[in-house]
């Protein structure tokens, strides 16, 4: 069986719940709690080995802190079962769970943030489709193009 072209992705955290920091000191962490169809969708197009900017978001700079690789193939995400969860989702059952999750690897702590404003002042060359930039834009994950990955890369 061959695998498919690796893939890129934008993740989003919000710091003060999982930061960059603590990816590094856990390693691989499950990336649960993804309430959003569409984002979900994207982690069921996620496979091991796709790469992965760790953005940090509701923050007094929000921006790329880091990069990290999709360390598993999607699964359900265990949070919807559990009634003691912020997660928890009534509607959802073993049989059929509505929400998966991929587990993320760490791989570096950029140098510096790559702060937003920087990011979009490269709207040009990232190009009309970066939902990053769009406008109401509100998805924690997100899809980004080879050419995308390796020009904020470069930012750092």
């Amino acid at each position: 069986m061959s695998r498919r072209t690796k893939h890129y992705w934008l993740m989003k955290s919000e710091p003060d719940a999982f930061s960059i920091d603590a990816l590094k000191k856990v390693g691989v962490e499950p990336w649960n709690g993804v309430r959003n169809y569409q984002a979900r969708n994207h982690m069921r197009n996620m496979q091991p080995g796709d790469g992965v900017l760790f953005y940090h978001s509701s923050c007094e700079v929000p921006g790329i802190v880091g990069v990290a690789e999709v360390a598993s193939d999607p699964y359900p995400d265990p949070t919807q079962f559990d009634p003691k969860s912020d997660y928890y989702d009534p509607k959802s059952t073993r049989e059929q769970p509505r929400w998966d999750l991929v587990d993320v690897k760490f791989v570096k702590k950029l140098k510096r943030t790559i702060p937003l404003d920087e990011i979009k002042g490269h709207a040009d060359e990232l190009g009309e489709g970066f939902a990053l930039i769009q406008r109401g834009s509100r998805l924690s994950v997100l899809p980004v193009t080879a050419a995308q990955w390796k020009l904020l890369l470069s930012l750092e």
